[in-house]
């Protein structure tokens, strides 16, 4: 099942009311304002994002929404997801799942992330492949086309070659060329967390996925806190940023579609806000099947948590087409 992502960008008060989640919208009547109650049900949704610091959630609600394993995400005042609430009861074998995880070997987990690295590095070559043979775009002239095939065809032989743990840095290694190759020279793009734009579009959509992955991996019995490679004693999510690196150029790609449109993409707008907000429902490749983002990630996270307990060897990643 498919579940639904909420934006809320206005005050407002949200509730639950007959295992629905309701809350109250403006509408310009004939004579004066009148609110229409919205109302969803609980068990459909699968992320909601809060970006007006005038909400106010019931604390019933903030509970049904945890206990249907639902991410609710928190933005700041720059508009940026800050804070995230996932359920701390997301399995039924829950003390179990967290004791694989924490034994864990060592090269069990460098293997991991060699087999994240490369699909993270699979993938950012077949996106640059997939942007360079698209119908041509004012920004995509044929010299960037070509020099976008080359850092695709570069990237996905060097994917065949990481090794155990990522010892050679190939994911650094091939960060370099990927950004590079990915946006036109003349914006001259330097990937930073509080750099220039598009940065802020990459990390508007890297923290909507986050909380999908999150999300998947509560589901999955595992912790997020715990990385594979991620080890930052100040990051609560460090093994949701171990998973998404192979999810990232899907964000990558809806942000180049933003570009190319000739949208202001200065500026964090409630149309470009809304565009991300199709993250979870993206159609993606997991083993030749085709489902949408977020049911893939629970193939993912699930398939981490067989890693631990010994009953897999590889992780299940998707395959941009």
């Amino acid at each position: 099942m498919i579940k639904r992502t909420l934006f809320f960008s206005n005050p407002t008060h949200i509730y639950k009311k007959n295992e629905q989640l309701c809350f109250s919208v403006n509408r310009k009547g004939e004579t004066e304002n009148e609110e229409k109650v919205i109302t969803i049900p609980i068990e459909d949704i699968g992320v909601v994002v809060l970006d007006n610091k005038q909400i106010t959630l019931s604390h019933a609600v903030m509970d049904a929404l945890l206990q249907n394993n639902a991410a609710i995400i928190t933005c700041n005042d720059q508009h940026m997801p800050s804070g995230m609430y996932l359920n701390l009861d997301g399995h039924h074998t829950q003390t179990e799942k967290f004791k694989a995880q924490l034994e864990a070997s060592e090269p069990l987990k460098k293997q991991l992330w060699q087999q994240t690295v490369s699909a993270k590095l699979r993938n950012q070559g077949k996106l640059l492949h997939l942007l360079a043979t698209s119908p041509p775009t004012p920004l995509l002239k044929k010299e960037r086309g070509e020099r976008m095939l080359d850092a695709a065809d570069w990237l996905l032989s060097f994917s065949r070659e990481v090794k155990s743990g990522d010892t050679d840095n190939h994911e650094a290694r091939g960060a370099a060329i990927y950004w590079q190759s990915l946006f036109p020279v003349e914006m001259n793009f330097r990937r930073e967390r509080f750099g220039e734009p598009p940065n802020n579009l990459l990390n508007y959509g890297y923290s909507i996925l986050r909380g999908v992955v999150a999300r998947g991996l509560v589901a999955s019995g595992a912790l997020p806190t715990l990385g594979i490679f991620h080890r930052n004693k100040y990051n609560a999510y460090c093994l949701a940023d171990d998973i998404m690196e192979p999810y990232r150029p899907y964000v990558d790609q809806i942000v180049c579609r933003i570009i190319n449109s000739g949208e202001d993409w200065r500026e964090l707008t409630p149309s470009i806000k809304k565009q991300f907000l199709e993250i979870p429902a993206l159609d993606i490749v997991i083993d030749n099947e085709q489902s949408p983002l977020m049911v893939g990630m629970q193939r993912t996270t699930s398939s981490l948590m067989k890693c631990y307990e010994g009953e897999l060897r590889k992780i299940l990643y998707p395959v941009l087409e």
